[in-house]
């Protein structure tokens, strides 16, 4: 199963032998079964692209990777790695831009292994340097168009990450705003603006 959130909506690619485990078929959930035509998974992403009345779209085919394949050939990808910061009061970092809170992440260098963007990334937007990196907790995917019009699928790859610094910086030419340490819990409860996969990896990080 491959979940993509679009517009804040899931789309999702599954086998068709899986379909057992996708969300029933609705008005709000729509099932779509993909027989080798791009143009069934472009009017999807259309859809989602344009409105957010849906709960999510599930494309299924008895050739998944063939689907996988037609999916990701419609967008340039770019790969990016962050990280949930723990301190020793179990507070996680967390950052204002854009107008949402988010986590620190930032784009794959050229030569550089996911494990090493993550950390360099989260030094870089939160000024902090002693930073322990511990096992991938998940892996997100969310599309966008570049300034050029141009759909971008960014996979982003999340450590769960410790540290005994408490003073931090927000990097501001990167339109962070703030950061500042979080209760967890009281982050997910409280009714802030924050992209959905962003709560899914926070929610992945208390375990």
């Amino acid at each position: 199963m491959y979940k993509i959130s679009i517009n804040e909506t899931p789309l999702f690619l599954f086998d068709s032998k899986d379909l057992a485990n996708a969300n029933a078929a609705n008005e709000q959930n729509l099932v779509l079964h993909y027989k080798g035509k791009v143009k069934l998974i472009l009017q999807s992403v259309d859809m989602l692209e344009k409105s957010q009345r849906l709960d999510s779209i599930t494309i299924h085919s008895s050739d998944y990777e063939k689907l996988v394949a037609d999916f990701e050939s419609l967008y340039k990808i770019i790969e990016a790695a962050g990280g949930v910061v723990f301190n020793t009061k179990g507070e996680i970092l967390t950052m204002y831009r854009r107008d949402s809170w988010d986590l620190p992440k930032g784009k794959i260098d050229k030569g550089e292994t996911k494990e090493v963007a993550a950390v360099r990334e989260v030094q870089e937007e939160t000024g902090l340097q002693e930073i322990t990196r511990g096992p991938l907790l998940c892996t997100t995917y969310h599309t966008y168009k570049n300034r050029k019009g141009k759909r971008v699928l960014k996979p982003t790859y999340w450590y769960h990450m410790t540290t005994q610094e408490m003073e931090i910086t927000p990097q501001t030419e990167e339109d962070i705003e703030l950061v500042c340490w979080l209760d967890p819990t009281l982050f997910l409860e409280t009714k802030r603006p924050i992209y959905k996969t962003i709560w899914e990896v926070v929610v992945a990080a208390m375990g």
